[in-house]
């Protein structure tokens, strides 16, 4: 269930606290050779299961950009703004790709809000994500800007 917010005040109080952990999400060959046939990154350690067997992780693993992009997935389930007339993602400050991701993994995902500043068109809502696939470091560390348009 995600955390709740009505009001900037209310997101301003859960600065640094974290969120989360989501529910496990499947990566699997098929979304990683779907994201690799939309993406034109067909790169054999994406999509060559016979080959990735042989190479560095002995497996396929997802695109680091794949795994940033579920940051989309994972962002309903942990955080709902309650208010403004609409949210836009603005960017992401910094990303990190400590691990790989092999295919079969089961991702998820902590957010902590880490900044509220207000902007013209509303707010701005920077929050670190931290999504693991279960190894010993985190598949993807992001830093993102979401804008709350009032």
């Amino acid at each position: 269930m995600p955390r709740v917010f009505t009001t900037l005040d209310e997101i301003r109080a859960a600065v640094g606290e974290p969120i989360g952990p989501s529910e496990p999400y499947l990566v699997d060959q098929a979304r990683i050779s779907a994201f690799a046939e939309v993406t034109d990154d067909e790169q054999w350690i994406h999509i060559d299961p016979e080959r990735a067997a042989a190479g560095p992780y002995g497996t396929t693993i997802a695109h680091g950009y794949l795994t940033l992009s579920l940051i989309s997935h994972f962002r309903p389930e942990l955080l709902d703004f309650r208010f403004g007339s609409a949210r836009v993602n603005y960017g992401v400050n910094k990303v990190r790709f400590p691990a790989p991701l092999p295919a079969g993994s089961r991702l998820r995902a902590t957010v902590t809000i880490t900044d509220v500043a207000d902007t013209p068109a509303g707010a701005s809502v920077t929050a670190k994500y931290v999504l693991d696939g279960g190894a010993a470091k985190p598949a993807c560390v992001a830093e993102t800007v979401l804008l709350i348009v009032d």
